[in-house]
């Protein structure tokens, strides 16, 4: 039991001091706020002596007063610099939107000026296509005026697109609009002239030697017959190139009916077109195609020579349609003229 008092005793000693200690420190924190409570509400005496006989201007201050005249000095400041460095950094993005507007507005203003070139080239094609497509009988439908000049409104009657809209927009529709009103015409023509190509390589219309080069040396029609004498009807073209083995061409597409020889007209070629139409190419040299085969306009069908009833190395080509000669000269500027 004695040790057990002891132990009660020590722990009473030990409340005793901490009880004492935590009071001290209480006190302690209480006297400072006290000091600095009674410093705070000491009185500041602040006089402005004018240097002339006015009256002295003088207010007091407490110290509580003086800190928080200092705080908010310092955040005003602190505020003031904040300002300033906004201010900086807004008129530095403003110049930045400014020339950007300046950018945008030179870009606007070389839009205008190409979508004006645009909508003029737009009129000059659409004249020069209405233009041919008349001739052919092929009508496209003329969106305006075509002789007014001007601004862009002067050329597709542009209206506004509405507040703030570019006109600009609208001729470019108008282009547009054109253009797809325009595919089906130059669709159109593009059929027409496949066909006609295609029809003038069914008929006999080009020169029948490569290159274009010899001379007529006897035409179609009554001509003196140059070995006997006498005169006869002439049934095709006698050209000649003052040599043998110049290519001679197929001035037609067409099936080759008939590679011969005979006395007359040596080595020969007789090829049937459509349309009713064939061709002879007679004193060759020698024929590069065989019967029964196909053969495209311009292709070689063999070479010039001198064999058969002949004066010299030439090409006797004739043009017959059905049963009768017809002059190969009406028909070789066909392809030119139909260009």
């Amino acid at each position: 039991m004695s040790t057990l008092k002891q132990y009660k005793k020590l722990e009473n000693n030990i409340a005793r001091k901490v009880g004492s200690a935590v009071g001290d420190a209480a006190r302690a924190v209480g006297d400072a706020a006290g000091k600095v409570n009674r410093a705070g509400r000491q009185k500041l005496t602040v006089m402005f002596v004018p240097h002339t006989e006015k009256r002295i201007v003088n207010f007091q201050l407490s110290f509580y007063g003086l800190v928080a005249i200092a705080i908010a000095l310092v955040a005003g400041l602190g505020l003031l610099v904040y300002s300033s460095v906004r201010y900086t950094d807004a008129s530095l993005a403003l110049a930045g939107k400014a020339d950007s507007l300046d950018q945008t507005r030179e870009d606007l203003d070389a839009l205008r000026d190409e979508t004006t070139g645009l909508v003029r080239s737009a009129r000059a094609f659409e004249t020069a296509l209405a233009t041919t497509l008349s001739r052919i009988g092929v009508k496209i439908s003329d969106s305006s005026d075509s002789s007014r000049d001007g601004d862009l409104a002067a050329f597709f009657d542009v209206q506004d697109l509405g507040t703030g809209s570019m006109r600009e927009v609208g001729a470019i529709r108008q282009v547009a609009g054109y253009l797809d009103k325009a595919v089906k015409p130059l669709e159109e023509l593009g059929a027409l002239m496949e066909a006609q190509e295609s029809t003038l390589s069914e008929i006999p219309n080009i020169w029948p030697i490569q290159g274009g080069i010899g001379h007529i040396s006897m035409y179609y029609g009554q001509n003196e017959h140059p070995l006997f004498g006498y005169w006869y009807l002439h049934q095709g073209l006698d050209i000649s190139t003052f040599r043998s083995g110049d290519p001679i061409l197929a001035t037609a597409d067409g099936t080759v009916v008939t590679v011969a020889s005979d006395t007359g007209y040596g080595n020969y070629v007789i090829i049937m077109h459509k349309h009713g139409f064939f061709t002879r190419y007679a004193h060759m040299q020698v024929a590069l195609v065989t019967k029964g085969q196909v053969v495209r306009q311009g292709q070689q069908i063999g070479r010039i020579g001198n064999t058969g009833i002949s004066t010299g190395p030439h090409l006797h080509y004739e043009v017959h349609l059905g049963t009768e000669t017809i002059d190969p000269l009406r028909f070789l500027h066909l392809r030119s003229a139909a260009r």
